[in-house]
């Protein structure tokens, strides 16, 4: 089919590039019917231009686009050539002074916290860097895409609504103009006729229903049979629906089925198949078909090709628009003109309004791009932003309906523009009063919540999932609501008055729909069989609660609209309790001579809600009155007398009562949903509008009523009435011994409702109830939640209610309450409340949980403890009631409150014969308190006229009435004081006591007898002495006795000690050979210690024990022993690398013998120093295998270990480990035979060397060739003189036991595995060559780490790293008694000749490429495989010494010749010393040697700087190698960090301090050596500049740098688009920490096939640039992301702080974020000791939903 397309593509090339613009504008200039023209223009070419096969070339397409159809109307609109028009238009425009700056996903906005009229108002990053609030308190989020910037918004800002940039622009808009001056007629005229018949043609073609015919005017006469099966998006699917579906329908690739995919999630559709209608029918039928199963399918159109072109150009026309109104507010305006127009049609025929009414038809692509004109035209002109607002008033029904049923998210429908209207204050006012806006979304919010009960509620019984997401589409509508009420009005117009009263009532009406909703009744007998829905009611209440709070505080802005309010919402409320008293008797209470009239109700038989929205506007109403004093003002205008206070209070106490009763345990039987619903009544995010209200209500009550009847009403309530008014009734009740569930409920209900008159007393901290402000009120939450515990800034902003601006002023007044405590390297910082806020502790704080109330109490009688304070928590003192509510005190000097005291105290004192508890028995005292308080308080306070009415004092000392004369309290009082069982309370009675008598002195002072009065004191002073005594002399028993037991037990020590001695020698001897510290043995303390060579000190071998921590058996470490094992970790490693590119082709073919300088990769080993036997350890591995094995067949879980490639947890700390190292004796001591003879020189030494290397070689080659010519061979044998004492037939026996052999060999194999990433095979002859640079790697990262952090070389290693270092050198040393000795041999004749050069081998890397370290290591190790053969006497410490004097003189070599020249100003004042003569005299024979390529020389001094520098790493991790190969303890000097340790390194290592005397002292051959290795071309090479070295000493790798502020990492990753998906935003782009690459994670557009598996991006980039291991940020999320390998990783804490000390994981806080320098350390520390995997293995072990993550998709 192709190939018929081809050459016709071309045709239509031709005709369309001959098109010109200019010709058609001029025709159209001409025309009379210009719309016709147009329309034959456009249906003549788009067809022609787009959708043009089944790919489309978005490229091309908007070229031909640009040139044949939109250059045409930019000719015609300017008159001219458009590129001199536009410019022109722009000139004469004036800049606006607003930003609209349109927001991409993930672009990081800015909201002033202090400035901003609500959070809806944002800033871009440039214009906040430009402003004043940058050095206010803001927030900072990242968008999700589609708002815009409101800078320059005179409306949105209080202070500093313009940025520098745009207030530039202000200077001349004084009075608004209009902008239509700027353009002459005839551009006007045009402009308007064009602009008319385009945007009509788009609208047209985009709300065009047919899928098959075009509109008439746009018809063509030859029509082809090419259709497209067109896919649209929706919400339903997953992705991996969709794949699926699509791999099936269209049979392709999954690549290509992810591609579509994604496409249609972006853009909202994708064409899957082109052809005939056929073709495309039966693809539309497969996928209905497939996804129709469960939910309704996919939506699947086939179109005609035309009417898809169609409709690509008419969005590349809304675009287009956007742009050219850019040029000039004028066109802006024309384009505004035209869209609002009326058309024909009347009534919503605008095109504007046409688009919007068709927003939920229109698929995602066209959705955004139309959102985005109107954003650009429509709301950045003033005048058309509010007739624009008018028209989506009037639609407001309509569109939200569409929304509801639309399946496309809220950011992708017009609705969401509500945000951009509604928060604008002068145009919420004017549709509140134009619009009736308020009442028009609570109608239309009504209207969606259909299902109402007989009464009229709203039922929310089992809601289908379809209504479940109709309902939370409606919640939108509340958001909508608070949009409209957030910014209040100052002045009130009567129409703003009238019109906000209609919405008023339309409010109302909605409460009253959810008074009383979800209503329950007690379950007896038999638990409830299906849990009710109660989350819906509970959402709706939740979302409200703001708007609530709003309307409360519109009603108080005007003293009308607050009475009128009131009444209203009186009225609704007696309509609610209509039916009030239906059905119920009345009875008479009567307790103490009072009676009251009430009903007989029963919260546990009745129903019961505990929704009651109504009754709490209504207290938040009282509030207001009293708070705005206009109770006093206007009494006439208001129905007080109206109230009915026993019907106020009726529904709130029933609310409460249920609380208590289900604290009581009575009904358990209702399930979890009631237990739920009384956390969130009285949690932090709805009880503001419920419980809180409900005190109030029963405080307005109260104050309302006689308190006799209200402790009645309430005793009835509470189902207590009985046990308080009839006397004896608690005796009788213990004595008949009822059920002891029901004593148990009793009890709880007495206390519940003692704590309620304590609320109903006590809560007097809201503006209005009490004479307070509002910081006053947050001051108490802060103060109570901090008496809790201290607490981190969040947890704090969580503990208290914000408003509707997401504030919750804490911290205007946090600084008064608290102290600021800084966070370490990890926690966070914490505020501590200030000790003299303790006094206002309150432990019936009503907003305390019951854990809650008792930890508060622990704490603060432990603090009173540490002040040697006596424990007692009185209660606080508190400001006074409001007028309104000032009676309120009363209730606790009413008669019925002084009974129920007096009962209570009554059962304490006969405690036996009653059912009583303590906390009942706390409660009365702190309510005793209480009323003390209030005394002294108008005792304080009163004047001269006035006589105090509050006379509880006098009360309490009267004893009881006639009948039964029971004692005062006062007296019970003193009797309790020395009651035994009440020891906890003894403080708090004495405490009122105290009280009391003060009070009662206050009294007295004006009137005579002040015996008594002593009297009572002395008795009490007395008393209380007594009390210190005793508790003295206990205090003193106990701890006489606490001695003796401690004596006891350290004789019992000693004893034990003496009897095990040899036990405890054994333990110490270990202690020191296992510890890192193994100088201080006293025989080496006073000579010079050397590590190597002949002269090598010669410590005694100390015997060394360990215990295996699987079979607790101890063993010494010996060579035929069985083996012990340390478990391992081995890893590959780029933390070293200098090139992170390099990659191995072939790993099997690869070479590792020599590591180039650059570290590219390497192997390090790890342990946790833990240690086993081997048999144990193959046991503890075998049952991990076979568990694991059972564990996939049960369930495919990852664990934290990976057992297939050999990793387990250490049994004992459960580290990851994947190997296992042997524990040795220094090897070296087992192969050095004793020297006798005198030692050869460096030059003898390598000559013999040399011959020996030879000889092998010629052995080799015998054994290679077959034996034909067996007679000239045997001539050559003849010639072959053997060097003297070399045996090269002489295979050494090797000393170590099976096991060992086993476990050298297994420890070697999995260093190669995993080292080189190839398959296990012992036999292989890089096996060898990968232990010694694993153990070469691992000791110069060590001693990068030391150098880092500059620790001393030698100083306490932590024991893990000492046992490994020592076990792994240890380990690669005699790793070669396993290996084949000819392999070795091999390996070493072959890096000898890289210094030493024979003719055998040709192509080594040149002196410049090899790792010196690494060689050594390997040189040093290989050795003795040649050396065993050597029986001439020379000896294996001389080896050693001569093969690292001629590496290190290999390495100053490499040193020089890479070295830097820049000159330093210093030079010339320092004398030249003997080093700086003589590295002058070396530096000279290597310029003659590289044929004088080398730099000029510079001084001497420098060059000796440059070599001592560059050295030292190298010294250093030579003194480590040695010092645990051999055993050596270390020098003192290099066991404390101080200056340079240069000399004593040398003396260790048994160097010249003058490193240039090796070369002077070996002339003749150290000549030679210098010319073969600088003769080496790549030398030349480099030194000619063609190529790169390595210079010494090299740079430690750190991680990158990041910026000090993370707004512009955030702004950073929001300009970084997806790599492969053209231009698109990347969901999660993740930047690597290690190298800085920003990557495109978690997405589908980014995965890569990585050993036949497809992974995300991040897993992928972890192997090229950190082979396997990757240190991430996840910038959207502020989180770092820890990879290793496939299967795992962690999230781990990022370093950003905000200033509160805290990490902001996923920015849900949106405070300012900084970096913290230690943090960052702290994680380049983890990743220089290679501990990244381990804290992956821990987080894993400690998190099992870690596990579960897919981390090879991130």
């Amino acid at each position: 089919m192709a190939s018929e397309l081809e050459p016709e593509v071309q045709a239509i090339d031709r005709s369309l590039l001959e098109c010109s613009a200019e010709e058609t504008a001029g025709k159209w200039l001409q025309a009379t019917d210009l719309t016709r023209e147009v329309y034959q223009h456009l249906a003549h070419y788009v067809p022609k231009i787009y959708c043009r096969g089944p790919n489309p070339f978005p490229q091309k397409e908007d070229m031909l686009a640009q040139h044949v159809l939109l250059g045409p109307m930019e000719w015609y609109l300017c008159g001219e050539d458009p590129a001199f028009g536009f410019p022109k238009l722009e000139q004469a425009n004036k800049p606006s002074h607003l930003c609209g700056r349109v927001f991409k996903v993930g672009e990081p906005t800015y909201s002033c916290r202090d400035c901003a009229v609500d959070p809806t108002c944002v800033l871009c990053m440039e214009c906040f860097l430009g402003s004043i609030h940058r050095d206010h308190r803001y927030r900072m989020t990242t968008s999700g895409g589609g708002g815009f910037c409101d800078c320059g918004d005179t409306e949105a800002w209080k202070e500093g609504p313009y940025c520098q940039k745009h207030e530039l622009n202000t200077s001349e808009i004084e009075e608004e103009e209009d902008p239509l001056v700027h353009l002459s007629e005839d551009v006007i005229a045009r402009t308007y006729n064009i602009f008319a018949i385009m945007f009509r043609y788009a609208v047209e073609i985009l709300t065009w229903e047919k899928e098959s015919e075009l509109p008439a005017d746009l018809e063509i006469v030859e029509k082809s049979d090419t259709y497209y099966c067109m896919l649209f998006n929706d919400e339903v699917h997953t992705y991996e629906q969709v794949i699926y579906t699509l791999q099936k329908a269209v049979n392709c690739t999954q690549k290509e089925a992810i591609g579509f995919a994604t496409t249609v999630d972006r853009d909202g559709r994708r064409s899957v198949r082109y052809g005939d209608f056929q073709y495309c029918e039966q693809a539309k039928s497969v996928i209905v078909r497939n996804t129709s199963r469960q939910t309704k399918p996919l939506k699947v159109q086939v179109m005609h090709s035309s009417i898809v072109a169609h409709q690509n150009f008419g969005l590349k026309l809304l675009s287009w628009l956007g742009n050219v109104i850019g040029y000039s507010d004028g066109l802006r305006r024309i384009l505004c003109q035209v869209g609002l127009q009326e058309g024909p049609d009347g009534e919503n025929s605008s095109l504007v309004d046409r688009l919007m009414l068709n927003d939920s038809k229109l698929w995602k692509g066209a959705r955004s791009v139309y959102h985005q004109l109107f954003m650009s035209s429509l709301l950045m002109d003033l005048k058309y932003k509010k007739l624009f607002a008018i028209r989506f008033a009037k639609n407001y029904e309509r569109l939200q309906s569409d929304y509801v049923t639309d399946d496309h998210d809220r950011e992708f429908s017009i609705a969401d523009l509500s945000v951009q209207i509604f928060t604008v204050p002068s145009l919420a006012r004017m549709l509140i009063t134009e619009e009736n806006l308020m009442t028009i979304i609570i109608k239309t919010f009504m209207d969606h919540l259909r299902h109402r009960d007989a009464q009229g509620r709203f039922q929310f019984e089992r809601y289908t999932a379809l209504q479940a997401f109709k309902f939370r589409r409606v919640q939108s509508l509340i958001f909508d609501l608070k949009y409209v009420l957030i910014s209040k009005p100052t002045e009130w117009s009567d129409d703003l008055r009238q019109k906000f009263l209609e919405g008023f009532d339309a409010f109302l009406e909605l409460l009253k729909c959810m008074q009383g909703m979800d209503p329950i009744t007690r379950q007896v007998g038999q638990h409830i069989e299906m849990e009710p829905e109660w989350e819906a009611a509970f959402t709706l209440q939740m979302k409200l609660t703001h708007v609530i709070s709003m309307m409360q505080d519109w009603c108080a802005l005007d003293e009308k609209v607050l009475i009128e309010a009131y009444k209203k919402c009186l009225a609704v409320l007696m309509q609610c309790h209509g039916g009030f008293t239906d059905g119920e008797q009345p009875i008479t209470l009567s307790i103490c001579g009072h009676s009251v009239e009430t009903i007989r109700y029963c919260v546990s038989q009745e129903k019961v809600s505990i929704h009651l929205p109504v009754s709490r506007l209504l207290a938040g109403l009282h509030v207001l009155l009293s708070k705005s004093e206009v109770a006093y003002k206007f009494p006439e205008l208001l129905p007080l007398s109206e109230l009915s206070p026993p019907m106020l209070i009726e529904h709130p106490l029933r609310c409460l009562v249920l609380c208590a009763q289900v604290h009581a345990g009575m009904w358990r039987r209702n399930g979890f949903s009631l237990v739920n619903q009384i956390y969130y009544y009285h949690n932090v995010k709805c009880r503001r509008e419920m419980f809180d209200k409900d005190i109030v209500m029963l405080q307005t009550g109260v104050s309302m009523m006689d308190p006799n009847h209200f402790l009645m009403i309430m005793l009835s309530r509470f189902e207590l009435y009985q046990i308080f008014s009839t006397p004896d009734y608690g005796k009788r009740f213990s004595s008949e011994i009822t059920h002891k569930d029901v004593v148990q409920q009793n009890n709880t209900l007495i206390e519940e409702m003692l704590y309620l008159i304590i609320m109903i007393v006590g809560e007097r901290f809201s503006p209005g109830v009490g004479q307070v402000n509002a910081t006053d009120e947050i001051k108490r939450e802060i103060i109570h939640q901090l008496s809790i515990k201290p607490m981190a800034h969040s947890e704090l902003v969580k503990s208290l209610p914000e408003d509707e601006n997401k504030e919750t002023g804490m911290e205007s007044v946090i600084e008064a309450v608290a102290h600021f405590k800084k966070p370490g390297l990890t926690g966070r910082g914490m505020y501590e409340l200030k000790p003299e806020c303790a006094k206002e502790f309150n432990l019936y704080f009503y907003h305390f949980s019951r854990a809650e109330q008792s930890k508060a109490e622990e704490a603060q009688r432990k603090l009173k403890r540490q002040n040697r304070e006596d424990t007692a928590l009185p209660p606080p003192v508190l400001p006074p009631f409001c007028p309104l509510f000032a009676s309120l005190v009363n209730i606790l000097q009413s008669d019925v409150m002084l009974c129920i005291m007096r009962t209570v105290l009554q059962w304490a004192v006969e405690h036996n014969g009653y059912a009583w508890s303590e906390s009942m028995l706390q409660r009365v005292l702190h309510l005793i308190g209480m009323a003390l308080q209030e005394e002294k308080q108008h005792l304080d306070n009163v004047t001269e006229e006035h006589v105090v009415t509050f006379t509880f004092t006098q009360k309490i000392s009267k004893p009881g009435e006639a009948p039964n004369n029971s004692p005062s309290i006062l007296a019970m009082l003193e009797t309790l004081q020395n009651a035994p069982y009440l020891d906890v309370h003894k403080d708090m009675i004495r405490w009122i006591l105290k009280t009391f008598n003060a009070i009662k002195k206050i009294r007295e002072s004006s009137s005579t007898s002040p015996v008594a009065e002593t009297e009572g004191t002395i008795m009490e002073e007395s008393s209380r002495d007594k009390d210190k005594a005793e508790r003295k002399r206990k205090a003193e028993i106990a701890r006489l006795r606490r001695e003796k037991i401690m004596a006891q037990m350290s004789e019992m020590q000693r004893h034990f000690i003496d009897e095990n001695k040899e036990l405890f020698q054994q333990t110490l001897e270990l202690d020191a050979s296992t510890s890192a510290v193994l100088d201080n043995s006293p025989m080496v303390s006073n000579m010079a210690l050397t590590a190597l060579g002949p002269a090598q000190t010669q410590v005694p071998e100390q015997r060394q024990f360990v215990t295996c921590i699987l079979c607790q058996e101890e063993q010494e470490v010996k060579v035929e022993s069985k083996a012990m094992v340390l478990a391992a970790f081995v890893q590959r490693s780029t933390v070293l690398s200098k090139n992170r590119s390099k990659f191995i082709q072939d790993p099997e073919k690869y070479d590792p013998l020599f590591m180039h300088p650059d570290l590219s990769c390497g192997t390090h080993t790890g342990s946790c120093g833990h240690i086993m036997h081997a048999h144990c350890w193959q046991r503890y591995f075998d049952s991990v295998q076979a568990k694991e094995q059972r564990r996939q067949q049960r369930l495919r879980l990852h664990t934290s270990y990976d057992v297939e490639n050999g990793e387990f947890l250490c049994p004992l700390c459960e580290c990851l480990s994947n190997t296992v190292i042997p524990l040795l004796l220094p090897p070296r001591n087992i192969f050095n035979r004793l020297n006798i003879s005198d030692q050869p020189k460096l030059t003898q030494w390598i000559r013999t060397i040399s011959q020996q290397i030879k000889a092998l070689q010629v052995l080799r080659k015998e054994e290679s060739t077959p034996n034909t010519a067996s007679s000239k061979n045997l001539e050559n044998m003849d010639e072959l003189q053997f060097p003297e004492g070399f045996r090269p037939d002489f295979h050494p026996k090797n000393p170590y036991s099976e096991s060992i052999k086993e476990m050298l060999t297994t420890f070697g194999t999995a260093t190669y595995k995993v080292g080189l990433k190839v398959h296990p095979n012992e036999e292989d002859p890089r096996v060898p060559i990968m232990c010694w640079g694993s153990c070469a790697y691992t000791i110069q990262s060590i001693e990068r780490i030391l150098s880092d952090e500059d620790k001393p070389l030698f100083g306490p290693l932590p024991c893990r790293l000492d046992d490994c270092l020592r076990s792994l050198t240890r380990f690669a040393a005699a790793h070669w008694t396993v290996a084949s000795l000819s392999v070795v041999q091999g390996h070493f004749c072959k890096l000898f000749a890289s210094l030493v050069p024979d003719d055998n081998h040709g192509d080594l890397p040149c002196i410049l490429d090899i790792d010196m370290f690494h060689l050594l290591v390997g040189l040093v190790l290989a050795f003795p495989a040649l050396q065993c053969q050597d029986f001439s006497g020379i000896s294996l410490g001389t080896g050693d010494l001569h093969i690292f004097h001629l590496v290190t003189m290999a390495h100053i070599v490499q040193i020089l010749l890479t070295s830097c020249t820049e000159e330093n100003g210093m030079d010339q004042e320092n004398p030249a010393g003997e080093e700086e003569l003589a590295v002058l005299a070396l530096y000279k024979t290597l310029h003659q040697c590289t044929g004088s390529a080398l730099k000029e020389i510079p001084s001497g001094w420098h060059l000796w700087r440059n070599v001592r520098n560059g050295i030292m790493p190298f010294l250093k991790c030579c003194a480590l190698f040695f010092h645990y190969l051999n055993g050596v303890p270390s020098p003192p000097e290099l066991q404390v960090s101080g200056t340079s340790h240069f000399e004593h390194l040398c003396n260790y290592l048994s160097l010249p301090n003058n490193l240039i005397c090796l070369f002077q002292e070996n002339n003749e051959i150290t000549k030679l050596l210098i010319e073969s290795w600088c003769h080496n071309i790549e030398v030349k090479r480099y030194l000619e500049g063609e190529r790169d070295a390595i210079s010494y000493p090299r740079e430690s790798n750190k991680l990158i740098d990041l910026p000090e502020d993370y707004s512009s990492l955030i702004n950073q990753a929001s300009n970084f688009s997806c790599p492969k998906s053209g231009g698109d935003k990347s969901r999660a782009p993740t930047l690597c920490l290690v190298c800085g690459t920003l990557l495109c994670s978690q997405s589908y557009c980014c995965q890569t096939e990585l050993e036949g598996e497809d992974v995300g991006a991040c897993t992928a980039h972890t192997y090229s640039c950190g082979s396997g291991v990757g240190i991430f940020l996840r910038v959207r999320e502020c989180q770092v992301l820890f990879l290793a390998g496939k299967t795992k990783g962690c999230f781990y804490s990022p370093p950003y702080l905000d200033d509160y000390g805290e990490t902001d994981q996923g920015l849900r806080r949106g405070n300012p974020l900084h970096l913290c320098k230690e943090r960052f350390k702290k994680i380049q520390k983890l990743w220089h000791q290679h501990s990244i995997t381990e804290e992956i293995g821990h987080a894993q072990e400690a998190n099992q939903t870690l596990v579960g993550i897919d981390w090879q998709h991130l």
